[in-house]
């Protein structure tokens, strides 16, 4: 048996065949499915395919892509559905550089910039940077803090800001349990956040042909400290990478992971389901 821990069910993407694809998932060995929230608004419909769908789970969160639009009482309102006996967990929440503004400036402007003559778009760009960056901190920083008062695990979300995450996650060592969804960083950035008692979680990019970083940490990483998810409607594994993907596809990921590790997979599934049930918050 296969928990998918990370998925997003509530995206249009599903709209039209949600039964199917759960029907899927469970002929498949996917007896749980954790849909993640990156709004308030996609906390509430985490809830409500959680409520009506017995192998469906949720967490509640804001995304950083979502934090300039969180209002401020978004904590309380993550506060009153934590009561909810199908949330297992916060976020996914974290910091996320990789389209600030800055970065999606014109080649010749960044150019120009680089020679030292910054042109007002720069200018703009980096203001604009300096207060999503400010604000990303903010919400995140809420959520460690909601997670830590309810003791709650926190599923983050990270990319291309590996140190300011880092940073903000390791005045809560002790105090929480985090899992760095989506890995596929070398085994000393691996190593580094499992030193401080946290977890990776693995997608379909393990099974990519050029994904050799990733699946050397995986082949080293202890049992006990991973997790497999899809990250579904995004990152299909091979042989189905460029499609949907869906829950089913966990058990492609597990299987190569299993290659890679050179195990079984019924091992490895037994393996990453006691590792899954000790990590969240599942029927409490």
């Amino acid at each position: 048996m296969l928990t998918d821990t990370h998925a997003h069910l509530d995206f249009p993407d599903f709209a039209d065949d949600l039964n199917g694809v759960l029907a899927r998932a469970h002929e498949a060995g996917v007896h749980r499915i954790i849909t993640i929230s990156t709004s308030v608004e996609g906390a509430d419909r985490a809830i409500r395919l959680a409520g009506a769908h017995p192998g469906v789970w949720a967490t509640i969160g804001v995304h950083p892509s979502n934090a300039m639009d969180a209002s401020d009482d978004f904590l309380d309102e993550l506060r009153k559905a934590a009561g909810n006996s199908r949330i297992v967990a916060i976020g996914e929440c974290g910091l996320d550089y990789h389209r600030l503004p800055s970065r999606t400036m014109h080649e010749a402007a960044v150019a120009t910039a680089a020679l030292g003559n910054e042109t007002p778009a720069g200018v703009d760009a980096a203001i604009a940077d300096g207060a999503i960056k400010s604000r990303q901190a903010e919400v995140f920083q809420g959520q460690l803090e909601l997670a830590a008062e309810l003791k709650l695990p926190v599923v983050i979300h990270e990319r291309d800001a590996w140190e300011d995450t880092v940073a903000m996650l390791r005045p809560f060592t002790g105090k929480i349990r985090a899992v760095f969804h989506c890995f596929g960083k070398s085994l000393e950035h691996a190593n580094e956040i499992l030193e401080l008692g946290h977890f990776v979680s693995f997608t379909g990019i393990v099974t990519f042909k050029n994904a050799q970083v990733v699946q050397e940490t995986a082949k080293s990483l202890p049992a006990g400290r991973f997790m497999v998810e899809t990250d579904c409607p995004y990152l299909a594994p091979v042989p189905y990478r460029g499609k949907r993907c869906e829950p089913a596809y966990v058990r492609e990921i597990a299987s190569h992971l299993a290659l890679l590790r050179g195990v079984s997979l019924e091992t490895l599934a037994a393996e990453t389901e006691a590792t899954a049930n000790s990590f969240f918050r599942f029927g409490s």
